[in-house]
């Protein structure tokens, strides 16, 4: 019976590595906010995705400084993201321009436009974008 539990174990598991790894697969690449004034290169981060800030424009740069956030490029904006299916994933996102962090929701619509969402104080304030992937 043991042998049985850990054969089942392993072709669980191993049947899982592939959907991670897919999942990473499809958000990794440069997007861009609607606006495009922002560029984040989303890739792995440990057993999640996360999307750090590339490229911004001088505005962008200023809003986040008035914010709180001195350094715009380099800040890690998407992090933990996680699927959860449906093309779906879940984490954390950080707001520059109002120096938050807040449960967020990442949904790739297609191969080219994600969805993101970040709902603050219990989930009362909610923003939405939709970010197109760069190149």
């Amino acid at each position: 019976m043991n042998r049985i539990l850990a054969k089942a174990s392993l072709l669980l598991l191993a049947a899982a590595i592939p959907a991670t790894a897919q999942a990473q697969t499809v958000l990794t690449g440069q997007w861009k906010n609607p606006k495009g004034s922002v560029v984040v290169r989303l890739g792995p981060c440990g057993k999640a995705i996360c999307g750090v800030v590339v490229n911004a424009s001088e505005h962008a740069k200023e809003t986040a400084r008035n914010g709180g956030t001195p350094n715009l490029i380099g800040t890690r904006i998407l992090s933990g993201l996680r699927p959860v299916g449906d093309g779906s994933f879940k984490g954390q996102v950080f707001d520059p321009k109002r120096n938050i962090r807040a449960p967020a929701t990442v949904r790739l619509v297609s191969r080219d436009a994600l969805e993101v969402r970040g709902c603050a104080i219990w989930g009362m304030v909610c923003k939405e974008q939709r970010w197109t992937r760069v190149g």
